[in-house]
């Protein structure tokens, strides 16, 4: 968010990358979620799981 010419961060959002847990976020319509997994190297590694 921008205001007077300075960005706020959410503190807690941001805090919550490094977690190994995801905040909760609502059941998507779909009945679908994809995990997108990176690792040091930069190799990445997308599943879609039904949930």
């Amino acid at each position: 968010m921008r205001a007077g010419g300075r960005t706020r961060t959410d503190e807690e959002a941001w805090a919550s990358r490094y977690r190994a847990e995801s905040r909760p976020f609502p059941r998507p319509e779909t009945g679908k979620i994809a995990v997108k997994v990176i690792h040091d190297y930069g190799d990445e590694v997308m599943k879609v799981f039904m949930v």
